[in-house]
């Protein structure tokens, strides 16, 4: 997996903004910070030891971890500042995350169909630039996404646009409970999937069997931020 590569020889590991605790590495011992009661309940029997916290104010003593991951978590954060000093003071080695550029996943054809979708979230994200500022020196690792991705992201069914018709999929999509009603838009990509067009449109993507949507590891080195 790319981020228990990511992670290097780390075996002591926070993951912040934890969630449900989707992507956690099973080879390592890890620690969950989740701020949610909600999110945390919903962690699966076996999942790593969950602590109720925010990234901001991360109760642990400096160096407490080899690692700390975040996955998709930094544009949720209310202070994305106060959470990079943070994850940075109690990492020995380094800290990791998940996170999306969106000068690349701009160009997603998703949002032909639904420009809102790209507003709701594009400046939300940090630029790769700001963890630049936070970190110093850093390292970026584009994750391609497959063409039968089954994780239920925004970018997962980039090849299989039905799927963004059925309301349970887009239910399981944070961004989409952030727009209004999209019911002219549904009914746009549903007549032009049947008719063929969305495939004539994005015909370019019919032989890939991966997408570049702006998914990007990033990699700071305490050594580098020193």
């Amino acid at each position: 997996m790319a981020i228990e590569r990511a992670i290097g020889g780390g075996e002591t590991i926070l993951n912040v903004g934890a969630g449900a605790g989707s992507y956690e590495p099973q080879s390592r011992m890890v620690i969950a910070v989740e701020p949610s009661r909600t999110m945390i309940a919903q962690r699966p029997l076996g999942a790593a030891p969950a602590v109720q916290a925010y990234a901001e104010a991360l109760p642990f003593l400096s160096g407490s971890f080899d690692a700390v991951l975040g996955i998709l978590t930094v544009h949720h954060w209310k202070d994305q500042t106060k959470g990079f000093a943070e994850c940075a003071r109690v990492a020995r080695s380094r800290v990791v995350f998940l996170t999306n550029d969106f000068e690349v996943c701009a160009k997603f054809w998703l949002f032909d169909y639904f420009p809102e979708l790209l507003r709701a979230d594009r400046y939300i994200f940090p630029s790769l630039a700001r963890f630049e500022d936070a970190f110093g020196v850093i390292e970026s690792i584009a994750v391609p996404i497959p063409e039968d991705c089954r994780d239920g992201f925004l970018g997962a069914y980039w090849k299989r646009p039905r799927a963004y018709l059925d309301r349970m999929v887009r239910d399981s999509i944070s961004t989409f409970s952030k727009v209004g009603n999209i019911d002219s838009q549904l009914a746009q990509l549903a007549h032009d999937i049947s008719s063929g067009e969305w495939e004539r449109q994005y015909s370019s993507l019919q032989n890939l069997s991966a997408l570049d949507l702006g998914y990007r590891i990033v990699i700071a080195n305490k050594r580098a931020e020193l």
